[in-house]
């Protein structure tokens, strides 16, 4: 039988030293737009080409559907934030944790409540007329 681990996978804890290394970033070079979109554009340049034209076309969207987000990265993802620097999309690249399909998440600052259920995240294997609709669709609302 395998051992269990008691913590965090490796991957796990290289996203959490990501995440203390941005946050260091962050306060270094202030928490401007620019910086923001040079750091989303380094972690996007980063990725393997699969998820690269993933994480392109989100920000593309992001840009043009919610301008007023932020970009930044979050845990080494490109994500996006409000006027008060909380997450509301981001996106986890399927070689990030070696998974088999990206993420497209939202946070609690996602403006997608409905009811006494909403959708929180989708998986992403490609971008096509039809998943650009709804995603498309769904950071315009969750953006407010």
């Amino acid at each position: 039988m395998a051992e269990k681990s008691a913590g965090l996978s490796k991957e796990e804890r290289e996203a959490v030293k990501q995440r203390a290394a941005e946050v260091r970033a962050q306060e270094k070079a202030g928490k401007s737009r620019a910086a923001g979109e040079e750091a989303v554009r380094d972690a996007i340049a980063a990725m393997p080409d699969e998820d690269r034209v993933l994480a392109e076309g989100i920000h593309r969207i992001v840009a043009d559907v919610a301008p007023h987000l932020v970009p930044k990265t979050w845990y080494g993802f490109p994500s996006y934030a409000d006027e008060d620097g909380k997450i509301v999309v981001f996106f986890k690249a399927a070689s990030k944790y070696t998974t088999r399909y990206a993420t497209l998440g939202f946070e609690e600052a996602a403006q997608l409540d409905d009811g006494d259920l909403w959708v929180t995240s989708f998986a992403l294997r490609a971008l096509t007329p039809e998943t650009e609709k709804t995603i498309t669709e769904h950071i315009r609302r969750a953006a407010g």
